[in-house]
């Protein structure tokens, strides 16, 4: 499917000719490049989805390149189609361009115009790669990327200090739900010998009721290596207690706003919950420990979010409780149900922030 490779790729090759480009193309055509990407990516996507939708697309995987072997270690670079990546692969290229073409105008008397656009297309990419990824590392690659983006984009104004301050937040934040992400990542492999997704959901009932050393204690194999997953799934999608870094990112402008905390990055979180299902499903603890932050975001954010003063925070904090009946969907076992939020949301949402 060399589509792929063209929804996957273009917005990578857009945001560089914009950076490094950047004064010497102009504004216009550093905005045109990157927005025409976009619509060439969406418009690839649209009819893979339909195809799954449909019936008359199945699963592919288009190998990209071999990226690392160390001992037994190994992992490849290749990006994955089934019915759930086609899904955030519409969501991702429809929202990314809209906001694009939105911020011809919003953007328009800004003096770092393809610094910003070029951040946008590089954060479009970063999120791609993590939904197409068909192992661990590819999909950690990804997360981190959107992480990187985020950073940039948060604090795009760099000389308020809110801006930095906010960009900074959540960053740091992030790393925090990273490092549990990343132990879930060790732990797996120490478990599975491999990273390739397939592969570990294939042989992940087989671990049900085993045990494993952690801090010195016994527990259950798969509890600890979903807590541990989900931890960065808390991070990412700004649930319960790693939450307070997605209202000050509205330090950055709208349309990244609209992008990051509404359509594509905070979603990652259910993306990957989702994605490892077969996973989560051999421990009930992990499913109920994801029921209950999911259900206590839910409340918590909305009850919080009915206090703020500042529009973009009502509407920060409005995500954030979203979120967690996506949360609180996959903990009950209804990933279709909590896809189908995922998908509707982004849409809402980011008209929410671009009209606001």
């Amino acid at each position: 499917m060399t589509s792929i490779l063209f929804i996957v790729f273009l917005p990578l090759l857009a945001a560089a000719i914009a950076g490094f480009g950047n004064r010497s193309i102009g504004n216009v055509a550093a905005k045109g490049v990157t927005t025409a990407a976009l619509f060439v990516s969406c418009a690839l996507s649209w009819p893979i989805f339909i195809g799954f939708m449909t019936g008359s697309l199945s699963a592919t995987v288009t190998p990209v390149l071999h990226f690392m072997t160390s001992g037994t270690f190994s992992a490849d670079w290749s990006l994955r189609v089934d019915a759930l990546t086609s899904v955030m692969l519409v969501v991702i290229t429809s929202v990314s361009a809209l906001v694009h073409l939105y911020s011809w105008g919003y953007m328009s008397d800004d003096p770092d115009q393809p610094r910003f656009f070029a951040y946008l297309s590089l954060f479009t990419f970063a999120m791609l790669m993590l939904v197409t990824a068909d192992n661990l590392i590819q999909m950690f690659f990804g997360w981190e990327g959107v992480g990187l983006a985020s950073y940039l984009l948060i604090g795009f104004w760099f000389r308020k200090p809110s801006a930095q301050a906010a960009a900074i937040k959540a960053f740091v934040v992030n790393r925090v739900g990273d490092l549990g992400f990343m132990l879930g990542i060790f732990g797996t492999y120490l478990v599975f010998g491999t990273v390739s997704i397939p592969a570990i959901l294939e042989m992940a009932p087989g671990m049900a009721g085993s045990t494993i050393g952690f801090l010195g204690y016994r527990f259950d194999t798969m509890t600890v290596l979903c807590l541990l997953l989900f931890v960065g799934a808390m991070g990412k999608s700004a649930q319960l207690g790693l939450h307070t870094w997605l209202p000050d990112a509205m330090e950055g402008p709208t349309p990244v706003s609209a992008l990051i905390h509404a359509a594509t990055m905070v979603t990652a979180g259910v993306f990957m919950v989702c994605r490892l299902s077969p996973m989560f499903e051999t421990s009930q603890t992990a499913l109920h420990f994801v029921t209950a932050i999911g259900a206590a975001t839910c409340l918590f954010a909305a009850t919080v979010g009915t206090t703020q003063t500042d529009i973009k925070r009502v509407i920060a904090y409005s995500t954030c409780s979203q979120l967690g009946y996506m949360f609180f969907a996959a903990g009950v076992g209804a990933y279709g149900a909590a896809m189908f939020h995922l998908f509707t949301h982004a849409f809402f949402k980011a008209l929410l922030f671009l009209g606001a």
